[in-house]
């Protein structure tokens, strides 16, 4: 291109003179000739040259491609090579984690094979053994069988020469026989009897008294009596004044919070705390001698020490139940029957502790047991949780003998003891010694000297019955009877009785009580609502 454009000036020149002229002549013609040959010639070396460039560069891009092949074929073989070995590496770790495992295997299989192997000999032997004894015992039986064989020979030759010279028959010979001893034992058979029969008759009175003599003289046992209620030690008259409160407000708390009634009257030195439970009673005497010592004295403070000596409560009578239970040299109850063992301690059987009372009647039992060679260990265990169910029938129906019996199930006592429960008074059939010995050994300590006190418990039982009638009553939460059972304290739930409906609950629970229960004179019913907001300032 480039030479076409330097030949173009003389094209045009030579044109623009055949122009003027008009007319072409052969040197015009060849110019143009020549410069068209010319262009052409160089239009062709243009274009070869720009064909030669373009395959030069399409070389250059194809051996840098395939050197880029080269880079890229090299590092995927490079990674293959990598990949390959760390695939054979993991291969390899799981080769010699399958040998390890197959060689553990081979091992384990081999002990078994040796245990087998020796289990397989001592087999052997023992089966050599047998088939040894086996063998001496056919000998020995074969030779017993002959020496029977010729005994009952003798026998039968000695049988026919005594036939020859008796001159009598077997038949006739054991006839005769019978009929002789048949005469001669009658009489002295029924003699016998008879003087057997009157020996033991006279062996069992004297023994039976023998056994109630050593056990009674050899059990000791306490026989107190508690009141209705406990007296507390003031430090100086001035602190009734602190209990009583203004208004009277720390004794209304102490009572609503224990249950019990609290006289604080003329006596010097003392305030009395009554009430028909003891478990309550114990407790509230407790808890006001707590506070007499600390001092401090106001409603908040009451609640808390009550509340903690409930608590530590609980604590003494387990530890009263395994008193209980170390002194009959019991051990294994269930720590339910531990505590309730705690609380026979404060419960009255016909004026007498019940704890005592128990504990005596499985001292009487274990003693006829031994006497009579049978297990004094269950004899005491009977005897000591034969009235266990008074510790609990004031929360079932029934007879406390069933209730006990019950508890004692649950608790997976022995047959023989839950039987000797049920059946201490009688309610229940006695299967076997162990009950009918817990039977006589509650009669003899009921029959020990004590105190009449059977009203106490008639009492009680009212009280109880009063406090149960006003708990069944909906919206009420305790109950506490007082003052001898002639007032009845009531607590109610303030969400559910409103101000406005406390007289009428409070008559419902007075004709209520009027229905179902019997008692000399008024009883008066206090109904206590009260409503509590608690915050707490961050």
């Amino acid at each position: 291109m480039t030479l076409l454009l330097y030949w173009w000036p003389w094209l045009a020149d030579a044109a623009t003179e055949a122009s003027a002229t008009e007319t072409w002549g052969a040197a015009e013609i060849a110019k143009v000739l020549i410069a068209f040959g010319l262009g052409y010639a160089l239009r062709w070396g243009h274009t070869h040259w720009f064909r030669k460039q373009d395959e030069k560069r399409g070389r250059e891009i194809i051996e840098e491609a395939e050197k880029a092949a080269e880079t890229v074929r090299r590092e995927a073989e490079i990674r293959g090579r990598d990949e390959g070995l760390k695939l054979r590496e993991q291969a390899e770790q799981e080769i010699q984690s399958t040998r390890r495992e197959l060689r553990q295997q081979e091992r384990r299989l081999l002990k078994r094979e040796e245990a087998l192997d020796r289990r397989a000999d001592s087999q052997t032997k023992r089966e050599k053994k047998l088939d040894d004894n086996e063998r001496r015992m056919v000998q020995k039986q074969s030779v017993l069988r002959t020496r029977e064989e010729e005994l009952a020979e003798l026998l039968e030759a000695e049988k026919e020469a005594l036939h020859a010279l008796s001159g009598l028959s077997r038949a006739d010979a054991e006839t005769i026989l019978l009929e002789r001893l048949d005469r001669e034992l009658a009489a002295e058979a029924s003699a016998l009897i008879q003087k057997r029969v009157e020996a033991c008759e006279e062996d069992a009175t004297a023994r039976a008294q023998d056994l109630l003599a050593v056990a009674l003289q050899r059990c000791a046992a306490q026989h107190t009596a508690e009141t209705v209620i406990a007296t507390v030690d003031i430090p100086s008259d001035d602190m009734k004044g602190r209990i009583i409160g203004r208004e009277g407000r720390n004794i209304r708390a102490f009572e609503k919070a224990t249950g019990v009634d609290v006289i604080v009257d003329d006596t010097p030195g003392v305030v009395v705390v009554s009430g028909f439970d003891p478990v309550r009673r114990a407790i509230a005497a407790r808890a006001l001698e707590r506070l007499i010592m600390d001092g401090r004295i106001h409603p908040s403070r009451i609640e808390e020490v009550v509340s903690d000596t409930k608590k530590e409560f609980d604590e003494t009578v387990r530890d009263i139940g395994k008193r209980a239970a170390q002194e009959l040299d019991l051990h294994g109850l269930h720590p339910r029957m531990v505590a309730l063992l705690g609380k026979l301690d404060f419960n009255r059987t016909r004026g007498r502790n019940t704890l005592n009372h128990s504990v005596e009647v499985g001292q009487i039992a274990g003693l006829l047991a031994a006497e009579m060679g049978l297990d004094a260990a269950v004899a005491r265990r009977c005897g000591l949780l034969h009235d266990i169910g008074k510790a609990v029938d004031f929360e079932t129906e029934g007879t406390h003998a069933a209730a006990g019996a019950d508890v004692a199930r649950r608790n997976d006592e022995r047959r023989e003891v839950v039987n000797a429960i049920a059946a201490h008074h009688g309610d229940v059939k006695p299967h076997g010694l162990y009950a009918i010995l817990t039977q006589a050994a509650n009669a003899i300590s009921h029959a020990r000297p004590k105190e009449p006190r059977d009203a106490i418990e008639k009492f009680i039982r009212r009280l109880e019955r009063i406090e149960s009638i006003a708990t069944g009553v909906d919206g009420v939460e305790r109950a506490f009877a007082i003052q001898a059972g002639r007032e009845v304290r009531v607590i109610v739930d303030s969400a559910k009785v409103e101000d406005a409906k406390a007289m009428k609950l409070a008559r419902d629970i007075a004709l209520e009580i009027e229905k179902r229960s019997s008692y000399p004179g008024d009883i008066r019913v206090t109904l206590l609502r009260e409503t509590r907001v608690v915050e707490f300032a961050k």
